[in-house]
């Protein structure tokens, strides 16, 4: 059988798809996680320290490949959805109690 090559893309697609349930929420992930890093390293001389640094140890220098390789790892998941609170009792009398504007 033939040796199987070195790929270009590490870590493989497969392996990322693992983590997340598609392919538009890996890239989302990815991208966002990747402006974080960029904005990290464009901000390492200020002494802000506001931006959470990579999460692995990566011989690769572009913040996606970094961003790519934390998914793998599982250092980085996507947040699930933010659930609106339920208003309370004052909030409900309060929105029917207000006076309607008159608009003629």
């Amino acid at each position: 059988m033939a040796e199987r090559r070195a790929s270009l893309m590490e870590p493989r697609i497969e392996r990322l798809l693992e983590r997340e349930d598609s392919k538009f929420t890996l890239v989302t992930l990815a991208a966002r996680r990747a402006r974080e890093i960029n904005d990290y390293y464009n901000q390492l001389g200020e002494g802000l320290g506001k931006i959470v640094p990579p999460q692995v140890t990566s011989v690769s220098r572009k913040p996606l490949s970094i961003a790519l390789e934390e998914i793998e790892a599982g250092k980085i998941v996507k947040a699930g959805p933010v659930e609106e609170p339920e208003p309370t009792a004052l909030e409900v009398v309060a929105e029917d109690s207000a006076p309607a504007d008159d608009a003629g």
